[in-house]
């Protein structure tokens, strides 16, 4: 099929797992017809839609240099910022929700341990600077967003009268920020302190994220008005501060002794399962302990196990 014919088509972004009321998946794709842009080719959808013809979001934009340097600061400070509130600064609960749910208690507890050291690897987080490096991180966020948040002004985009692709950047970074970290992150208070960024992260979500699918979150139309003290906008109700309050506690129903049979059968099998994932790296880890040197007969070839 040709471009000209994939232009006729429509443009639908495929996701699968929602999760904290958004999309989420390892690797959305874009497709239209039997055209299908992956996210983990050439950049990215956005520069495969480029690259391959169908739509540019950054023709009018790419020659502008606050364009160019802002795009930079979203995709470095503020992703930086992200990757440490998600895998170094707060507790597992939402990256388990989002990448481990449906992996067994042992596995996705050593993915969560690989990653959260890869992270601290990334950003340079050490027992001995990481008070140094939070803050550094912090404060970039803090310049990141106030430098956007002027730029937004009382626009409906952070540049001209349509989006470009740090529009589509931002709008990701800010929709986690505010529906997936919780109320006790440093990094979502910052953020609340910008009432015209909270509000444009409303407006674009309720355009472009389809409502009926959004169960588990209120709506974003009820989120005061906070001019002049944007950051009154954390002590309204119906607003973000209320996202990640727990719900009432039903209560509990007693279990049919079916239900109880199989609790414990589950319970044996994640056992069983910590058990075989502990032999596994036991065995494996201990495997380079076993080199044999053999005499001049072999050539000098070292033999390992």
């Amino acid at each position: 099929m040709s471009m000209e014919d994939s232009r006729e088509g429509k443009l639908t972004l495929v996701t699968t797992k929602p999760c904290f009321g958004l999309p989420t998946d390892q690797i959305p794709y874009v497709e239209s017809g039997r055209y299908v842009a992956y996210n983990n080719e050439k950049g990215g959808v956005i520069d495969c839609l480029r690259e391959d013809g169908i739509v540019d979001l950054d023709s009018d934009f790419r020659t502008i240099p606050e364009w160019i340097s802002m795009k930079a600061m979203v995709s470095s400070w503020l992703v930086d910022a992200l990757v440490y509130e998600l895998w170094v600064a707060s507790d597992k609960t939402a990256v388990q929700k989002i990448y481990f749910s449906d992996l067994a208690w042992p596995i996705g507890t050593i993915l969560h341990l690989k990653q959260s050291y890869a992270a601290k690897l990334h950003l340079g987080v050490t027992s001995e600077n990481a008070e140094r490096i939070e803050t550094e991180i912090y404060s970039k966020a803090s310049l990141a967003y106030g430098a956007l948040s002027t730029q937004l002004g009382d626009g409906s985009f952070l540049f001209g009268d349509r989006p470009s692709s740090l529009d589509a950047l931002f709008l990701g970074h800010t929709l986690i920020a505010l529906q997936v970290l919780p109320d006790a992150s440093v990094l979502k208070s910052k953020l609340l302190n910008f009432s015209n960024l909270v509000k444009y992260t409303e407006k674009l979500s309720t355009e472009l994220i389809d409502p009926s699918a959004q169960s588990a979150v209120p709506a974003w139309s009820r989120v005061p008005s906070s001019e002049g003290n944007p950051s009154t906008s954390t002590n309204k109700s119906g607003g973000f501060s209320n996202w990640s309050s727990k719900p009432k506690s039903k209560p509990k129903k007693e279990r049919t002794e079916e239900e109880k049979k199989f609790r414990r059968r589950a319970k044996y099998f994640l056992t069983a399962q910590l058990v075989s994932v502990l032999v596994f790296l036991s065995l494996f880890g201990g495997s380079d302990a076993g080199e044999v040197d053999f005499d001049e007969g072999d050539e000098g070839i070292d033999y390992y196990d």
